[in-house]
């Protein structure tokens, strides 16, 4: 009998830079994909900027152009949501709005085949939320790209209360036919990756705020061989993605973490895409250089908020990023978000520019030895307070002598 979720017509929704790297990822797996937004000349604008994407690999000789016309002709612009219903899958990729995406869902569920799959593009929302507008919730999942979603190999697959295993095995099947890294993750608050990526940069920030300057923050995380620091990373990803949610959500304007982020999206200092946010970049370079006038906002910033800043080794800028890290994989693992720590690993090796040599951050604590680790925590939760405790499931490893690796599915 055959599998009722067998994939071989895929569906889009939204053209912007998610949607278009999803498309260009789909076709090139073989798949066929209908593709819809609510502005039609944003469909045609995306059409077009593939076109280029599938030319300029031929130019490069990565593909041939046989190729490259076979994957524009599995491409097809659709003008509504009738035109999807026969399609097995339909990734969703609009902006992260909860209630939009329910508004959508609501309307796929009513409109597309009873074994149609329905996927998120989300990086934070709540899965479970977004699949009980559905009368389908064993057939609602996240896929959560990284952008640019044609060339970044993570791919997260979130699994909902009630995603049921055969859809789950179905969308770990179109990952690897997508060439994807596909990890499964549980449904929390940014699934692993960008969970754990909170904890990491709320470290970054507060050592700003103590006495670091941001060239030294990320100087002292790229020596230890990460492919860039988290303020590099803001600047590429665009300071005023977080700036804006914050707005729209009308909350975390206040949070002391983010006055620096906020007074340099006031002064329309949003990353690489303006040519200036926490470095400076000459015209048509990447080339992040180093910007006084941002050391003397970071100064500023800590004054008004009344922070003594003292000198910050690099020793404790790696020490107090890292150990963020693995603390934070531990409550994953520990709360069966992740099935193993390898999962997360791989997360952090193919999305977030972990250095390959060490394995992970899960494998690189594993390496420390979890008794060193847990002393490590114990002592910066004696200086710095309550968010160091250290992980449960650390304290019991550690008694015990296991290590991460040993945990499957929450148990050792």
């Amino acid at each position: 009998m055959s599998n009722p979720f067998d994939v071989q017509q895929a569906a889009v929704i939204g053209a912007g830079t998610m949607g278009r790297g999803i498309v260009i990822s789909l076709a090139r797996a073989g798949l066929p994909v209908l593709w819809l937004d609510n502005d039609p000349q944003a469909v045609q604008a995306g059409l077009a900027m593939i076109e280029q994407t599938w030319a300029q690999q031929v130019a490069r000789e990565r593909i041939g152009q046989a190729e490259a016309d076979a994957c524009r002709a599995r491409v097809r612009g659709v003008q509504g949501y009738a035109e999807l219903a026969e399609v097995d899958l339909v990734i969703e990729a609009v902006y992260e709005n909860l209630a939009l995406k329910q508004d959508i869902f609501r309307t796929l569920d009513a409109t597309l085949k009873s074994t149609a799959i329905l996927a998120s593009n989300t990086s934070a929302l709540d899965i479970d939320a977004i699949a009980a507008v559905t009368r389908r919730p064993e057939q609602v999942l996240g896929l959560h790209f990284f952008s640019p979603a044609h060339v970044m190999k993570l791919l997260e697959i979130i699994r909902g209360e009630r995603t049921s295993p055969a859809v789950l095995d179905v969308a770990l099947d179109v990952g690897r036919r997508m060439g994807k890294e596909a990890v499964v993750a549980g449904n929390c608050h940014g699934f692993i990756g960008n969970r754990m990526l909170a904890s990491y940069v709320a470290e970054a920030r507060k050592l700003l705020l103590e006495g670091a300057l941001p060239r030294q923050v990320d100087q002292a995380l790229q020596g230890f061989g990460l492919a860039m620091g988290p303020f590099r990373m803001y600047d590429v990803v665009g300071i005023d993605l977080e700036w804006r949610a914050r707005q729209l959500a009308g909350q975390g304007m206040d949070a002391p973490l983010v006055q620096v982020d906020n007074a340099l999206c006031a002064l329309q200092r949003f990353g690489q895409k303006s040519g200036q946010g926490y470095y400076r970049y000459a015209p048509g370079s990447r080339e992040a250089l180093h910007d006084p006038e941002v050391d003397a906002l970071v100064l500023e910033v800590s004054q008004a908020l009344g922070v003594r800043r003292r000198e910050v080794a690099d020793e404790e800028i790696v020490e107090r990023c890292l150990l963020a890290l693995v603390n934070e994989g531990a409550k994953i693992l520990e709360e069966n978000i992740a099935a193993n720590s390898y999962d997360i690993d791989r997360v952090y090796l193919n999305g977030y520019g972990f250095p390959a040599a060490l394995g992970g951050p899960m494998a690189w604590a594993d390496n420390q030895g979890l008794g060193a680790i847990l002393a490590r925590l114990e002592r910066l939760q004696g200086l710095f307070g309550e968010h160091w405790r250290p992980a449960s499931l650390l304290v019991r490893l550690a008694a015990e002598g296991k290590r991460l690796a040993d945990v499957r599915e929450g148990r050792a």
